[in-house]
């Protein structure tokens, strides 16, 4: 799994990859629609739609009436990896964070205690 998540990161690493994952997520597309949406060359798109499929992020299908065309579609499940890594990151962060607001609580109760305690010794 961790070589799978590398590869995945990896690809996601480029701001164009993530611009065309962020494409594919409204629809599957034509690699001529993806290329139409930067202003770069078609062969430059072409070659992030193979590094996004060699890391396993989309899938390449041929259209039913023109085997010449692809299409480019998100997979699903090596996204439900990155989002399971990432509930483990935030799971930590968020048992952290909880644990610093306990022990910050405790001293703010400690320190009442003590006030309270040092206020009935001087009356």
């Amino acid at each position: 799994m961790a070589t799978q998540l590398d590869a995945a990161w990896d690809a996601l690493a480029d701001p164009t990859r993530r611009r065309i994952v962020e494409l594919l997520v409204k629809e599957p597309m034509r690699a001529g629609a993806v290329a139409d949406a930067f202003p770069v060359a078609a062969p430059t798109i072409s070659r992030h739609l193979r590094v996004l499929r060699k890391a396993g992020l989309i899938e390449e299908t041929r259209v039913d009436d023109d085997a010449r065309v692809k299409l480019y579609r998100l997979r699903r499940e090596p996204f439900g990896d990155l989002g399971a890594w990432l509930d483990q990151v935030q799971a930590f962060w968020r048992d952290q964070l909880e644990a610093y607001a306990a022990e910050v609580a405790r001293q703010a109760d400690a320190q009442a205690d003590a006030g309270s305690r040092h206020e009935g010794k001087s009356r």
